[in-house]
């Protein structure tokens, strides 16, 4: 379910009636300059009502943030519907298909996975991580849902902590969006 991107580490956490993205503020240059330390990574569409966050060349990744947010709004907030259009339209569209960057996205109902290959994956145990610290991130997220009876918030925060200790493309820089969800 992860991509290596150089560069941030997203993460989503849907507990307790909670849904979190949450995401690092590091921009890297290249391999081994860091640029900024508080970049926002995340965003709220469609009237707040869904959190995404993005992974991979800043550039694609607004650009596909904001198709993303036309989608949403041309399908009446369905994320499902706006997900599978947006992954069409990248995958095919000869100048979308050379974006370089995942997306997660998240409403009260579901959190999807979004790439340039097509897929659109909602995960199986409410965790998504995406970006170069992703793989740690999901690893802790899910040892925390398993073994804790943490919110999501605290366990998104705290798998993000871990990853940042891990990856040298993520820092401690963590910023949270959260919204009320049906599960």
């Amino acid at each position: 379910m992860t991509e290596t991107f150089h560069g941030t580490t997203i993460l989503a956490v849907r507990r307790g009636g909670r849904v979190v993205l949450a995401a690092d503020g590091q921009v890297t240059m290249g391999q081994n300059v860091v640029i900024k330390h508080t970049a926002r990574k995340l965003r709220r569409l469609h009237h707040g009502q869904v959190l995404v966050g993005f992974a991979g060349a800043a550039a694609d990744g607004f650009t596909l943030v904001e198709r993303l947010e036309a989608k949403l709004e041309a399908f009446g907030g369905q994320l499902l519907r706006a997900a599978y259009e947006l992954a069409r339209d990248w995958r095919t569209d000869r100048v979308l298909r050379r974006l370089e960057a995942l997306l997660i996205a998240a409403d009260r109902r579901q959190t999807l996975v979004i790439s340039g290959t097509g897929d659109i994956i909602e995960p199986d145990d409410d965790v998504a991580a995406v970006g170069s610290g992703g793989s740690f991130a999901l690893a802790a997220a899910r040892a925390l849902m398993a073994h804790t009876q943490l919110d999501a918030e605290t366990v998104a925060r705290e798998a993000m902590r871990i990853a940042a200790d891990i990856c040298v493309y993520t820092n401690h820089q963590i910023t949270v969006e959260s919204l009320e969800s049906e599960r």
